[in-house]
């Protein structure tokens, strides 16, 4: 998933570079820009953040592929899928990242602006929010339905 929104976000880069303005609004107050920057550094700052996201979803995941490998019996538990999980949790931010980009992209080319990045940044909290609430009470339930290993070292005095 942060590999498709990485893309999404590099052909809006890409889509709306050459109608954007050589200095960009970047920041705004109560609706007026008052923070400029060229266009190529705002879109290097918008998809800078937005690879090294992904990187680190790689790595979560690769570790996960690694250890999985290593501990066999981890596939009857549901570890590794919240481990995949949380690599994939880094899309969280980049979909918020994506969104700022696309709302200033919209005002310098069209002077239109989107819902206001907080809300939209609520919206995006409480929803993964939700979905990972469920994806841990379904690993919750999965674990509970495991049957106990009793070690072998106990003493039998």
């Amino acid at each position: 998933m942060p590999a498709v929104i990485l893309l999404l976000s590099m052909i809006l880069a890409a889509s709306f570079y050459g109608r954007l303005p050589p200095e960009v609004a970047y920041h705004f107050t109560d609706g007026s820009p008052d923070g400029w920057m060229s266009r190529g550094a705002i879109t290097a700052w918008m998809l800078i953040p937005q690879f090294l996201l992904v990187f680190i979803g790689l790595v979560i995941s690769g570790g996960t592929a690694i250890l999985s490998k290593r501990f066999p019996d981890s596939e009857n538990t549901s570890l590794t899928k919240v481990l995949l999980i949380m690599g994939n949790m880094v899309v969280l931010p980049q979909i918020i990242l994506t969104f700022a980009m696309l709302d200033i992209f919209l005002y310098n080319a069209y002077q239109v602006h989107l819902i206001p990045l907080w809300i939209f940044t609520l919206i995006v909290i409480v929803v993964g929010g939700l979905i990972l609430g469920i994806f841990l009470i379904q690993a919750l339930r999965q674990f509970r339905r495991l049957p106990v290993e009793i070690s072998g070292s106990e003493n039998n005095d």
